[in-house]
């Protein structure tokens, strides 16, 4: 298998590069000083067919290959990772309403999303359920043609700047995954509130909030999916997403310690003239390439989705994408911050932030420790139940 790019993967990959040099790297150190989120660029990002890229073109989107999809996001997050997680998580809702919602629903909402009149957020864990999603808590109790909502999520990405989020409760008596729905709620909505604001290691310009639901009326209709089904319309190329921002923060790490170890003297020389640099550089290299390759075969393999029965090694290979990109990153990041030493640690140089923003690729979309089961799961099979 090989990834030559078509003419259009070229011309969209060139298109996002560009963006992002003129757009986002120059703003996105006073961005995240400021804790600021730019709703602006997504905007522009709209306007460049961005906020629906695997949404069918007849409700506005793009409908891009995962593997497309893929470049975008490594491009942005070169750039600025929390604008990237921010587009994943928008195209996300896109993706899950145009895929599953009622038709009413996608032509009142997937056009609105893919133009960027309404952002998106998607909501699923809870203070007491993280790693453990189907223990969640969050109430939807059905009475006739609604639903009443009670209960609150956590670590929720756009909140507070999203318009449309999607909720994910138990509206059933059952435990486990079996008893949860999908719903959409809209910002502004009785009963729909918001709370506090987290303050995070990295991701600063990304805004991650607790909603909070008191007796919060939804109607039937605005369920995703068949009631109780909420938790099998999950999709695997959010992890693909994070496996390619993760790549692409790792890339800028590794530009930024290359360029730096050219300039740098000590000792009469460049410091890349040292075999301890070198080496540093070299094995980052290889490992970002690795990883890259890794995250396109995932996308590649969702692509071909359609003509493959087994999802569970779909979800095997989205989680090797995710779990080895972030780790690499992260290891990456460290690596380019050493290199640049004392310069490194203070914020003249972006290498501090690129590492602060992704270690939290390790940790959402499902810790790595998940991943590991998710893999070994696929592998083992019966022996793992």
């Amino acid at each position: 298998m090989h990834f030559d790019l078509s003419e259009e993967q070229t011309d969209i990959r060139a298109m996002v590069r560009q963006f992002t040099e003129q757009e986002i790297t120059p703003h996105a150190g006073v961005w995240d000083e400021q804790n600021y989120f730019p709703r602006e660029v997504y905007t522009k990002m709209a306007a460049l067919g961005l906020l629906g890229m695997t949404t069918p073109e007849h409700y506005g989107g793009s409908m891009l290959t995962r593997l497309s999809g893929t470049l975008v996001y490594e491009e942005l997050a070169k750039g600025d990772m929390a604008t990237a997680v921010g587009l994943s998580v928008h195209n996300m809702v896109t993706s899950l309403l145009a895929l599953f919602g009622s038709e009413e629903l996608r032509q009142h909402w997937v056009p609105r999303l893919a133009t960027g009149e309404v952002l998106g957020a998607f909501s699923l864990s809870e203070a007491s359920s993280g790693s453990d999603a189907a223990s969640l808590q969050c109430q939807a109790k059905r009475y006739d043609n609604y639903y009443i909502v009670n209960g609150s999520k956590m670590w929720v990405t756009n909140g507070g700047e999203a318009d449309l989020y999607l909720l994910m409760a138990r509206s059933g008596s059952s435990t486990g995954t079996g008893g949860i729905s999908c719903f959409i709620a809209e910002k502004g909505i009785p009963g729909f509130s918001f709370g506090k604001t987290e303050r995070k290691m990295g991701l600063h310009s990304s805004p991650t909030r607790e909603l909070i639901f008191t007796d919060c009326q939804l109607p039937v209709t605005n369920r995703i999916g068949e009631d109780g089904q909420g938790f099998k319309i999950a999709l695997n190329g959010g992890r693909v997403n994070i496996g390619a921002i993760a790549v692409g923060v790792a890339q800028a790490a590794f530009e930024t310690a290359c360029a730096y170890a050219r300039e740098r003297e000590q000792f009469g020389k460049p410091i890349g003239a040292f075999q301890g640099i070198q080496f540093m550089l070299a094995d980052m290299a290889m490992k970002i390439e690795a990883a890259r390759l890794l995250v396109y075969e995932a996308a590649y393999k969702l692509d071909q989705a359609q003509y493959v029965q087994n999802v569970t090694q779909l979800a095997m290979y989205a989680s090797m994408a995710k779990c080895f990109a972030s780790d690499m990153a992260m290891e990456v990041t460290t690596n380019a911050l050493q290199v640049l030493g004392g310069a490194g640690y203070v914020r003249d140089y972006p290498v501090e932030r690129y590492m602060r923003d992704v270690k939290v690729a390790q940790i959402f979309e499902g810790t790595n420790q998940i991943q590991r089961i998710v893999i070994a799961r696929a592998l083992l099979g019966a022996i793992m139940e």
